[in-house]
């Protein structure tokens, strides 16, 4: 529970990113199919450093979550976990994280590593600024950056063009998600775009998901994808205009939903890429 092993949505949303971006280099070099060992290595990395992300997170907002309903039954605000157990376990899981992260090239191992600072700070942004979900987007799709690099061991426009889609994608998801927790953040002062855009949040999520799929669609473009990324990306739209359109952030319910609907958008772009991969090969061999 600590890792959140519980709830894998988290992990979800932290792998597409690196799998979008590995992917959609091999669609660059002409790859038919992605690299299943890669797709693995992805697949262990996210979940573990999310349960680090995690583990480290609630060491640093303990306090906070002991005075928040949702998240007071937690491992360490409800005693059920000591501060040092905990730090222990974080020990564990970076562990088997670096261990993934040293199966890659020199240069996608630093550039991994470089990710720790974002790691170290976002905790402490609610407290200092209303925009917490930026960070939380700049560090959770590192992954874009990182699947390019393992794939051709350095980067390039298209994965920097992915990277900042992913981050607008992760502001609006988060904001939807933070709109559970607003009435609690207001009286404990904690910060966030739920609580900064209010009523006006679903206008504020059409410009995120508009400029998340429009730098998609150019990051495909870049790497040479086709009509079938395209198709991926335009029911991805749909998608996330269908959250947009439902959304009704006085239910936390509804909330919630929309909120984990976004794997679907994650397993839309991915199938895209590789269905996209899979059409060239056969176009080439035909």
């Amino acid at each position: 529970r600590l890792a959140r092993f519980d709830r894998p949505i988290g992990a979800w949303l932290l792998l597409f990113p690196a799998w979008w971006s590995q992917a959609l280099a091999e669609v660059s070099l002409g790859r038919p199919y992605p690299d299943l060992k890669y797709l693995a290595l992805f697949w262990i990395g996210a979940f573990v450093m999310r349960g680090a992300g995690c583990t480290y997170n609630d060491i640093v907002d303990r306090d906070y979550d002991a005075r928040v309903a949702r998240t007071a039954a937690r491992p360490i605000p409800s005693g059920q976990v000591t501060v040092t157990q905990a730090y222990l376990f974080l020990a564990v899981l970076c562990a088997a994280g670096f261990l993934v992260l040293i199966q890659f090239n020199l240069f996608t191992i630093v550039l991994g590593a470089s990710s720790l600072l974002l790691i170290a700070v976002y905790p402490f942004m609610k407290r200092i600024t209303s925009w917490p979900q930026l960070v939380l987007g700049l560090t959770f799709k590192w992954g874009a950056l990182v699947g390019w690099a393992a794939m051709t061991g350095a980067l390039s426009l298209a994965a920097i063009v992915l990277y900042a889609g992913s981050v607008l994608w992760t502001i609006g998801y988060d904001t939807i998600y933070a709109h559970q927790d607003k009435e609690d953040d207001e009286l404990l002062g904690i910060k966030s775009t739920a609580r900064r855009f209010g009523e006006a949040t679903q206008r504020w999520l059409v410009l995120f998901y508009t400029g998340a799929v429009l730098l998609w669609g150019v990051a495909g473009s870049l790497a040479g994808a086709h009509v079938v990324f395209i198709l991926a990306l335009a029911l991805a739209a749909g998608q996330m205009t269908w959250q947009v359109a439902t959304l009704d952030t006085a239910d936390t319910g509804n909330c919630l939903a929309r909120f984990k609907s976004n794997r679907l958008v994650g397993w839309l772009l991915f199938g895209g890429l590789a269905a996209d991969m899979a059409l060239s090969a056969l176009l080439r061999a035909g």
